[in-house]
């Protein structure tokens, strides 16, 4: 059985995590308005992925006798000044869920909640990858802001990322 601040904590994890996969999706849809197919699939697979980590979350509390409470998810914003701005906001939006990991992990060590910690270890190490992957688009798009062409380019490199 899963204490409740951990019960609590995840189910309000499982919300972020909704609420990742509708972000990346109001960008790719941003993107999508722009004819930039590559960079709106990218968003696109970066939304189910989001949607993957909640169901893990919610999986676990599931596998553990706790209890689902799913909560209301705001509405992401829609519109951003360029493609750079896109992936700065989705840059310090991995920022913020990296630590919301970490205050959850720190809360699972503090309930002695061992299978949370374990489940969390995957998701420390997910946070590492995702920071980096987008911090890697944002350093592609300085080098190629000045140049309207090589978005294309980047566009198309960024639509070859694999999934459905």
């Amino acid at each position: 059985m899963i204490g409740n601040a951990v019960q609590d904590a995840i189910n309000s994890q499982i919300q972020k995590e909704l609420y990742s996969s509708y972000l990346y999706l109001a960008m790719a849809a941003y993107f999508e308005e722009r004819s930039l197919a590559g960079l709106a699939k990218w968003m696109r697979l970066q939304a189910d992925e989001e949607r993957e980590h909640a169901m893990k979350f919610y999986d676990h509390l599931i596998d553990r006798g706790g209890r689902v409470s799913l909560m209301a998810i705001e509405a992401p914003k829609s519109e951003w000044p360029s493609s750079m701005e896109v992936f700065k906001e989705a840059q310090a939006h991995e920022a913020k869920v990296t630590a919301s990991i970490h205050s959850l992990y720190d809360l699972a060590v503090k309930e002695k909640d061992y299978p949370a910690q374990v489940l969390l270890q995957w998701f420390i190490t997910e946070q590492v990858e995702e920071e980096r992957n987008v911090a890697g688009i944002v350093a592609q798009l300085e080098l190629v802001e000045a140049r309207a062409s090589a978005i294309l380019m980047l566009d198309h490199r960024l639509g070859k990322r694999g999934g459905g």
